[in-house]
């Protein structure tokens, strides 16, 4: 079953993990995987690195994710030093284990580097490329920045080709982490007015740690400190135990607005750490865990 097919009965609930740095990390990250399966998520996705790297790592988690039979693995992507052949290659490997669904994304530049060195530049020719190759054998799902991604000129242009997407056969959209709720309000009723009819997926970061929060929005994401979080900042800014647990709050929260605002899933940014998943999806009662 494709993920969309459950988006059309309830909120789904999933995870993003990544590749350990070190082979010695995976079977930490294996325990990680198995506590939160506990949580009957719909799909877990795996990332890599910049420039490509951990693509091996991605593979083997990907495939102990479908050999576990306990959620949908989802495959991050990207234009990264791929040709076609590349694309072709990789896809019907993953297909050989199961793995249909994939997170198409242009990537990160590997530090010094400021373009692809593949046959594409950006996601949206990659969506095209997949679904012209694959069709409905796979689903792919895209990215989306609510508060306009950095290197695009606008968020009216961040929401053309986010259009142009859904146009190329897109499934699904996965957001990239925002705080400012008001801001997502506004791109949401701004993408429905440009025909964007995708299922939203979001990424909700849990607020865990003060310098984490601070570098994920501004050293990654160039998104706002809305004054809700800046105070959070501000009134714990010397008491880590005591960010964490008011953190914990703020993401339960922010988890229970984005429902009612009719998204079609939450995806939980996990970070490799289960503890604190299992709080807050606990705090929030949305949820069953077995």
């Amino acid at each position: 079953m494709k993920i969309t097919e459950k988006m059309k009965d309830r909120v789904t609930l999933s995870f993003e993990v990544f590749p350990p740095k070190a082979e010695e990390g995976m079977p930490r990250l294996m325990g990680v995987l198995d506590n939160l399966y506990s949580w009957s998520p719909d799909f877990i996705s795996c990332t890599y690195g910049a420039g490509g790297t951990d693509k091996g790592r991605n593979f083997d988690i990907i495939r102990a994710i479908a050999a576990a039979g306990r959620a949908i693995p989802v495959s991050h992507y990207t234009t990264i030093h791929h040709t076609r052949e590349d694309i072709r290659r990789d896809i019907d490997q993953y297909l050989s284990i199961g793995v249909n669904h994939f997170l198409a994304l242009r990537g990160d530049f590997a530090p010094g580097e400021n373009e692809t060195h593949g046959d594409f530049g950006h996601a949206t020719e990659l969506v095209e490329f997949l679904k012209k190759a694959y069709g409905d054998r796979i689903c792919v799902s895209v990215g989306s920045s609510c508060e306009g991604h950095i290197l695009c000129r606008s968020l009216e242009s961040d929401i053309a080709f986010l259009r142009r997407k859904q146009d190329l056969g897109a499934d699904y959209i996965v957001t990239q982490l925002t705080f400012d709720m008001d801001q997502f309000r506004r791109w949401l009723d701004a993408i429905r007015a440009a025909g964007v009819t995708m299922p939203i997926v979001v990424g909700v970061m849990p607020v865990l740690s003060r310098d984490a929060c601070i570098r994920h929005c501004l050293s990654m994401n160039g998104c706002a400190i809305p004054h809700k979080l800046a105070r959070h900042i501000s009134t714990y800014y010397n008491d880590p135990e005591g960010f964490t647990e008011a953190g914990k709050e703020y993401t339960v929260e922010q988890i229970y607005e984005y429902v009612n605002c009719g998204v079609n899933g939450i995806h939980l940014y996990t970070l490799n750490k289960s503890e604190a998943m299992n709080d807050i999806l606990a705090r929030t009662g949305l949820f069953s865990k077995e």
